[in-house]
């Protein structure tokens, strides 16, 4: 049974690079980002158009890997989460369930009647989501893990960073690695958990917006994958030292530009601490994991199960983690140092409603050593 879960890395890896094509194909094919950017005006604002591309974009992206991953293991089938409903109502009013047929001509067919008889649009992105697309990573393949892909759930992401993606300038270009907004902050998020205890085992992220290629008209992606089970740690990020070492004490924290002032003021009184702001929840837990930041503190529980599974695998593969800034702080003042309750992706919260059941509800805080951990929990303490 171990080769499994290579297999199931494998193709995770592949529908990742093919999500990252619909990505880019929606920026970068005019047709597609006309209707990616409409605005509605006059008559028409009321009219929902197709409830916005971007949704289309998103649930065609979280039905294409739902549909290839199930063909290879059937054992999976109801156990692939994702944000988006399927279910969508055209200009017509005719509501439509948004799925990857079997034969191409069908899914086109059924994207053209979502897309109000837009054949051509929706011949576009068919072409993308059926194309026959394998990722080749040897050490991804090579991996022996003792779990059946019988015994895990999935979360998907389509496109974290909804916002960078739809408005993200595309002369923007990361600054050494690090990119506060644009489309570098959009990526396609899968992470797979055990379904007995809710553990990230094996994580998959996919920038499609990486880098401009050699024209500097289209974009580059890129992909990072981490397994985390048993005595099995591996992730394609390694981190290179850097050559002048941080000064021990120095603290980086990295925050969303909307988070409560109380938090921005305690953790910039930190000693050593400097405070840096990004968009996207899994564009700042990836920062975490490539060491462009020491940690991610969110005080609200405004990020959910999908957008954290990913990047909290590749983060434990590197021996870091992320977890319940609440329980974290409750542990503080109990005098219980060094707490990890690391944030699990099982169980929802059934005294609440639609999404909300699976939002980390405590808030979050990412890092790769957990001694920083005491360290913002001290400095949050009696303030939030």
């Amino acid at each position: 049974m171990a080769s499994g879960m290579a297999e199931l890395l494998r193709l995770l890896l592949s529908v990742a690079e093919k999500a990252a094509n619909v990505a880019r194909a929606c920026r970068q094919e005019a047709q597609l980002f006309e209707l990616l950017v409409q605005e509605k005006t006059g008559a028409d604002k009321n009219k929902k158009f197709v409830q916005d591309f971007k949704t289309l974009a998103d649930v065609l992206i979280q039905e294409m890997i739902r549909h290839d991953v199930c063909a290879q293991f059937p054992e999976l089938t109801g156990f692939i989460h994702g944000e988006e409903s399927n279910k969508f109502e055209n200009g017509l009013g005719e509501s439509v369930t948004v799925r990857v047929c079997a034969q191409e001509e069908d899914t086109t067919a059924l994207l053209a009647k979502v897309l109000d008889g837009d054949q051509n649009a929706a011949s576009l992105l068919t072409k993308v989501i059926h194309q026959d697309l394998q990722i080749k990573d040897e050490t991804a393949e090579s991996l022996q893990l003792s779990i059946s892909p019988a015994n895990v759930g999935i979360w998907i992401d389509p496109i974290d960073g909804t916002s960078q993606y739809i408005e993200g300038k595309e002369e923007e270009q990361p600054d050494e690695g690090f990119c506060p907004f644009g489309l570098p902050c959009a990526l396609v998020l899968i992470g797979v958990y055990l379904r007995s205890t809710g553990q990230p085992v094996m994580g998959v992220i996919n920038q499609p917006f990486n880098r401009k290629d050699s024209t500097g008209k289209g974009w580059k992606g890129q992909h990072l994958w981490g397994v985390s089970y048993g005595d099995v740690n591996a992730c394609s990020f390694t981190h290179r030292r850097p050559s002048c070492p941080q000064k021990k004490d120095d603290l980086s924290v990295l925050l969303s530009s909307s988070e409560r002032p109380a938090v921005k003021d305690a953790l910039a009184a930190i000693p050593g601490g400097s405070l840096m702001y990004a968009s996207g929840a899994g564009y700042k837990i990836l920062c975490v994991v490539q060491g462009l930041v020491d940690v991610y503190v969110l005080s609200e529980g405004s990020t959910f199960k999908w957008d954290s599974c990913a990047p909290h695998a590749l983060l434990r593969a590197l021996g870091g983690g992320v977890s319940d800034l609440s329980v974290c702080m409750r542990a503080h003042v109990n005098g219980n140092k060094g707490h990890a309750a690391e944030l699990t992706y099982h169980q929802p919260h059934n005294q609440s409603q639609g999404v909300d059941r699976w939002a980390n509800r405590g808030g979050i805080i990412a890092y790769l050593d957990s001694s920083v951990i005491d360290k913002v929990v001290a400095a949050l303490a009696g303030k939030i």
